[in-house]
């Protein structure tokens, strides 16, 4: 009955897997329930996206200033234009210079006018136009970059065939290098890298798996029987997400080698105490029962613990990473629960290798934690003293850590679209999106007071001069322009207008711009609000946050009296926005953690002295883990934040399993040294391999294309295999020394 369900449900949640999808959504990492998201989303209602273009920079190491090349730079345009989803298209061939006559009357000459050629005139006269530089051409002039408007909020779909046509176009000129940045490439490469990482790790752990299980159980019955239980866990998990239409983001991406690596601890602890039990029981049903009877609490402790773990990342107010928690959690209990159903049938249907009854009790394990337990034994205070320093040392390094991020933080150096970013960043003024919205509280002006214009100028000026910004667009600098344009292009002319009416000239000008369309990527229709849009090199949320107190500092004294209200927004600003909850969220969720974990221990054991033991036992991997991060200067963000809880939820499952067999032990009226020994004896191989399978399947995600995945794999190993030292080592120690056993065992 059992093997028909676990069959018909297998093979139903199978067939979800199939409907299961990917997610890149920037917007989902932006900060949950707050002021400033919603503030934002009103803010794209008004100006769209600040998010939505690519930016291709075509390089030349000749210099730019090629009629061959421009012409076919110019050609490359002209085919953007024309591709599905494009809106507009900014390039030096088709961006015009306007004159403004007086009376009104205008013209226009394009910057580069291939028919009439001059290398010297149209570089001079480009170059005395500041608003292109590192805009449109780079300083050096051995670059030029198009600007590429598409459609907002582009479906996978849609953005896959934009950067298809994108490059189809591309390919069709020998340009002599072309780089491209901006959301749709960057969400076509992480998703094309996170199915091709599923199918990496899936594979690499189930290869692991078997070699494991081959050098702990050596024979096939000990490789086949655990891989159902395995393999089913995962179908069971991803299967529930296509049910539930929840996709796979960037952080559950390393999905299949998590629930790999935790399926197999359970697994691992139920097998080897049923072979262990076939060693001395003459039947099959009673090594079944021994092997449940004193597996199965403790199991279902390490189940639930490591299950809180995950599920304490639902306070960190991050979309995907609450996904990740709640996806695992279930993911951790699921696991439990079918390693319960399936392998005690599965062993009594299939019995085990006749080696293990043949076998003499006397094996390799049994040797060496013999040995080990009495080296503890006898160097308890040198394990005191070694786990004072490292704690010690690991608190010294815990407080070097810095909180940072970048957009392109997740990529291995070497990656050409991290090369591309980077480029863009250096000579294109960046590719960090920079939005400064301006309200004004009294409805009796408009941005058009030139009281207004001249305080937002002075704001442009700060941001230039001192936070580098590079402004794309905003009324100042449209009006400086057009102040340029009305004197003949003279560039010292490229000042904010001093006449009230000039400035109303322009105002009636640029209203009638692209039918009024221009004007409105600028302020509201109420001219009550405006933007000063512009992006920055990324500089990482350390730099970043100290460049804004300064803007907000600058900015408190140009308000105009309280007129003026200023306000950061833009998506680069909410994801920065999330650092600053992280560390407050990082401790309330472990901390909520240990507490859900300690009253779990305190019931179960009944002592609070248990308690603390096992706590301090494996707060010190945590400490080691952050002081590690601390002296090599890895910095915590989203992907190594949720480092801690993880490894705090895995780290205690052999702490519980030593306590649980350490209390059967007790129950049975043993003495406190003689029950440590049989713990130490009978738990200690099933933790070592567990370790040894967790960090190995850890270790995997060092092949990750992404840098949080990769921190995310070493940082974990680490931590597991110190909490295994603890374990080994110090916790029979406190044990020892700390805990003494009621006198009436039988209630305690």
């Amino acid at each position: 009955m059992a093997l028909a369900f676990f069959l018909g449900v297998t093979v139903f949640l199978g067939y979800q897997v199939t409907k299961v999808g990917f997610d890149y959504n920037f917007e989902k990492f932006f900060p949950s329930n707050d002021e400033e998201t919603d503030f934002f989303m009103s803010y794209r209602d008004k100006y769209k996206s600040d998010n939505d273009f690519l930016l291709i920079a075509i390089e030349r190491d000749a210099g730019i200033f090629d009629s061959l090349f421009l012409s076919k730079v110019n050609e490359y345009t002209i085919d953007l234009e024309k591709a599905e989803d494009v809106t507009f298209v900014n390039s030096i061939t088709n961006l015009e210079e306007y004159y403004i006559f007086p009376g009104g009357m205008t013209s226009s000459r394009k910057y580069v006018d291939l028919d009439e050629f001059d290398k010297d005139s149209d570089s001079v006269r480009i170059f005395k136009n500041v608003e292109l530089i590192n805009t449109i051409v780079s300083d050096n002039g051995k670059s030029v970059c198009i600007f590429v408007r598409h459609e907002d909020y582009l479906s996978k779909k849609r953005s896959d065939r934009l950067i298809k046509n994108v490059k189809h176009l591309v390919a069709k000129y020998d340009f002599e290098n072309v780089r491209i940045a901006g959301r749709t490439i960057g969400q076509k490469y992480y998703i094309d890298k996170m199915t091709y990482e599923m199918i990496l790790f899936v594979g690499l752990s189930a290869f692991l798996i078997i070699v494991f299980l081959l050098l702990a159980f050596r024979s096939g019955w000990g490789i086949l029987i655990p891989q159902i239980v395995v393999f089913s866990s995962m179908i069971w998990i991803v299967g529930i997400m296509g049910a539930f239409n929840e996709p796979i983001n960037i952080i559950l991406s390393i999905l299949p080698s998590i629930m790999f690596v935790v399926s197999m601890s359970d697994v691992i602890h139920l097998v080897s105490r049923y072979l262990d039990a076939l060693r001395t029981e003459k039947s099959t049903y009673a090594a079944i029962v021994i092997a449940v009877k004193e597996v199965g609490l403790a199991t279902l402790l390490t189940s639930v613990t490591t299950s809180i773990g995950f599920f304490s990342l639902y306070f960190v107010s991050i979309q995907p990473i609450q996904a990740f928690g709640i996806v695992m959690g279930v993911g951790v209990l699921l696991a439990f629960f079918l390693t319960f159903l399936t392998l005690p049938v599965l062993f009594y249907l299939f019995p085990g290798p006749k080696y293990v009854r043949k076998g003499s009790k006397e094996h390799f394990w049994k040797r060496f934690l013999e040995r080990c337990f009495i080296w503890v034994l006898k160097k308890r205070k040198k394990v005191l003293v070694i786990s004072g320093v490292v704690v010690g040392l690991s608190i010294i390094g815990m407080f070097q850590i810095k909180t940072n991020n970048y957009l392109m933080d997740d990529l291995l150096p070497k990656e050409k679209l991290k090369l591309d970013f980077n480029f863009l960043d250096e000579h294109y003024g960046g590719v960090r999106p920079f939005e400064l919205s301006v309200s004004l509280k009294d409805t009796n002006i408009n941005v058009w007071d030139k009281s207004v214009l001249q305080t937002l100028d002075t704001v442009e000026q700060y941001l230039e001069k001192t936070y580098k910004v590079s402004v794309k667009n905003s009324l100042v600098k449209t009006l400086k322009v057009m102040n340029r344009s009305s004197h003949a292009g003279v560039k010292d002319y490229f000042v904010l207008p001093s006449s009230t009416k000039k400035i109303r000239s322009f105002r009636k000008s640029l209203r009638i711009v692209n039918k009024g369309d221009f004007i409105k990527t600028m302020m509201d229709s109420t001219e009550n609000f405006t933007r000063i849009s512009g992006v920055v090199p990324d500089l990482g949320n350390t730099v970043i946050s100290k460049k804004n107190r300064g803007l907000d500092k600058f900015l408190r004294s140009h308000d105009l009296d309280g007129t003026i209200e200023f306000q950061l927004t833009g998506t680069a600003h909410l994801i920065d926005k999330n650092m600053e909850y992280l560390s407050t969220s990082l401790i309330k969720g472990l901390g909520i953690s240990i507490l859900i974990v300690a009253l779990i221990i305190g019931l179960i054991y009944r002592s609070a002295r248990i308690v603390v033991i096992s706590i301090v036992a494996n707060i010190i991997p945590l400490l080691f883990i952050a002081g590690i991060m601390g002296f090599f200067g890895i910095d915590l963000k989203t992907s190594t934040s949720i480092i801690f809880t993880i490894a705090f939820g895995i780290a205690v499952d052999d702490t519980i399993h030593f306590l649980g067999k350490f209390k059967h032990e007790l129950l049975k009226g043993r003495g406190k040294i003689y029950a440590l020994k049989r713990s130490y004896m009978t738990t200690g191989k099933a933790m070592i391999l567990t370790t040894l399978i967790l960090c190995s399947g850890f270790f995997l995600l060092v092949f990750s294309g992404f840098m949080g995945t990769f921190y995310m794999g070493v940082l974990l190993c680490i931590t597991l295999f110190v909490a295994l030292i603890a374990d080994i080592t110090l916790l029979p120690v406190l044990l020892l020394l700390f805990y003494t056993p009621r006198a009436k065992v039988s209630k305690d």
